[in-house]
């Protein structure tokens, strides 16, 4: 199997200067572990909500590091320092918009502020980024939703091919794939 290397970023002022732990992340990638059968590699950041920082943090983990998926939790929100979505669409060359549109259906069904959410994803080069709120359980159950997609979508740009554990989560792909 080919090496797997997926990043995670916690989009946290607090969290990146320690004033509390990074739950978000640790939540990430427990969920992730669940999910795929494929050993892989963690590329972890935590960053302030610096647009700057923020579009730096998935540049590096998708070009440098060959992150072949870049999860980050936090600055999806309406509040003048939630800029991850405007960070994504920065550094990607194609938006995906139907993850933040599941997201926030899904989300829906738990609390009516998911309307706020601006949760997105997009695509640079081999590279899926995929936005996620910042609250655990919110992030557990938008993974729920979109994952899913995502491993069939990362063969679709060229990304190693991620085997789940079906009885945890199943991938959907095209019969023959």
């Amino acid at each position: 199997m080919a090496e797997v290397k997926i990043g995670i970023i916690n989009v946290s002022d607090r969290a990146s200067a320690g004033i509390y732990e990074d739950i978000p992340g640790k939540e990430i990638e427990k969920t992730l572990r669940e999910y795929l059968k494929n050993d892989w590699e963690k590329i972890y950041a935590v960053i302030p909500d610096e647009q700057d920082q923020i579009s730096a943090a998935m540049i590096r983990m998708a070009d440098e590091e060959n992150c072949c998926l870049v999860v980050t939790s936090g600055g999806t929100g309406p509040a003048p320092r939630d800029v991850t979505p405007e960070a994504t669409e920065a550094v990607c060359e194609k938006m995906m918009p139907g993850f933040g549109e599941l997201m926030r259906q899904e989300s829906l069904k738990y609390v009516p502020t998911a309307i706020l959410s601006r949760q997105t994803a997009g695509i640079r080069g081999t590279c899926l980024i995929v936005n996620l709120p910042g609250k655990p359980k919110a992030i557990r159950e938008c993974l729920d939703a979109v994952f899913p997609a995502i491993p069939y979508c990362i063969d679709l740009i060229g990304g190693p091919r991620l085997e789940t554990n079906e009885n945890i989560i199943k991938a959907f792909r095209p019969k023959g794939k």
